[in-house]
């Protein structure tokens, strides 16, 4: 699996802050600690007034610290975007990110695209439904962002669609709905696509000590529908070491053994209730109740774990 860092990010007050002070030191060590990434999400937003140009410059400070990582280049500014792209050498290693399908943008990113050889995240909400409630609606979204992206000469393999989780907090349903869609797209598509989700949505709002095993088993139950890419916090090493033993089928403990369960669980359409684990465990025991959440079995609150 394809795993970007997420801690650049311009809603965080100390990056906004250390962006507007041009603090190379602090990116220095956000870029080190992202080391363990295949590449980094840089996040500027729209990139205006005092921020413009700070994608640029950013992308000479990840070169400059890590030359073997890749960049996903994340901002609402066009603009800013090309920018960033004529500072990067190794432009087939990036992501764009992101596109919805409305025609203008659609039409300047996938060009983009096309022109630098890179990845695109393509997100399957548009201005006339929002993100759809239901699967077969992103999918349907999905399959004519597709259509079009070939006839702007994307290849498939270029293609990561992202199904958009939502919170648990807002709309529990929508997680398992996320996971469906994802193995919709994987099904749906010949030559195939990729699918992507950024992680951390998935626990939004939720209570600071449940937001680590909750994006876990999310991601546990992503990879078992066929997720191919993450965007996620570079800081929690055991999700990293989760998926990396997915990737290999090397269970290191009792727990890593019910995390190959449940991943399975989901590729053969099987029902958590056949999931076998020790109900004497404390941390398979939880595990199963978030998976239980997840998957809308449960119904989700703060105290969840404590039931």
């Amino acid at each position: 699996m394809i795993l970007i860092g997420e801690n650049i990010h311009i809603i965080s007050k100390s990056v906004k802050e250390a962006v507007l002070n041009k603090d190379e030191t602090f990116f220095n060590n956000l870029i080190k600690n992202q080391s363990n990434m295949d590449y980094i999400d840089l996040n500027v937003g729209p990139a205006k007034g005092k921020f413009s140009g700070s994608l640029p410059w950013l992308t000479d400070l990840v070169q400059r610290e890590n030359s073997n990582i890749g960049i996903s280049f994340d901002t609402t500014n066009y603009d800013e975007m090309v920018e960033g792209f004529k500072k990067f050498k190794n432009k087939c290693h990036a992501f764009i990110n992101s596109t919805p399908s409305d025609v203008e943008k659609f039409d300047n990113l996938s060009a983009l695209a096309y022109a630098t050889g890179s990845n695109i995240i393509a997100l399957t909400l548009s201005k006339e439904t929002g993100i759809p409630k239901s699967s077969d609606g992103r999918l349907e979204l999905a399959l004519d962002m597709y259509e079009r992206f070939k006839d702007n000469g994307i290849e498939p393999a270029k293609i990561f669609f992202d199904p958009l989780v939502l919170p648990v907090t807002a709309d529990q349903s929508q997680a398992s709905e996320a996971i469906n869609t994802i193995k919709m797209i994987k099904e749906s598509f010949d030559p195939p696509v990729n699918t992507v989700v950024g992680l951390s949505n998935v626990s939004n709002g939720c209570p600071a000590q449940l937001r680590p095993i909750i994006n876990r088993v999310f991601a546990v139950l992503a990879y078992g529908a066929g997720l191919d890419a993450a965007i996620i916090d570079a800081k929690d090493i055991e999700l990293v070491r989760i998926l990396r033993m997915l990737e290999h089928k090397n269970p290191e403990t009792e727990s890593d053994e019910l995390y190959i369960r449940l991943a399975t669980m989901i590729e053969n359409f099987e029902e958590l209730d056949d999931v076998s684990y020790n109900k004497n465990n404390r941390e398979e025991n939880l595990i199963i109740k978030t998976a239980g959440v997840i998957l809308n079995k449960n119904v989700y609150s703060d105290s969840f774990t404590q039931i």
